[in-house]
């Protein structure tokens, strides 16, 4: 998919995304879930964030898969 396909939320998403891989690289980690902070982490907590606002497109509420 290309950028000028993309929606705010697929971009916020795709940046989140390089954000959560570069903490991960920087503490040898393979996956969140061995991380010390994996449950208190601010920017684990946006990521899903932004994976929620990409399926759903902002709304509240449900959506379907």
């Amino acid at each position: 998919m290309h950028n000028e396909t993309k929606d705010k939320f697929e971009i916020h998403l795709d940046e989140m995304i390089v954000k959560v891989q570069a903490c991960q690289q920087e503490k040898s980690l393979q996956s969140c879930s061995d991380c010390e902070h994996f449950l208190q982490c601010d920017l684990r907590n946006e990521y899903i964030k932004a994976v929620y606002n990409s399926m759903s497109k902002g709304d509240t509420g449900g959506f379907e898969f």
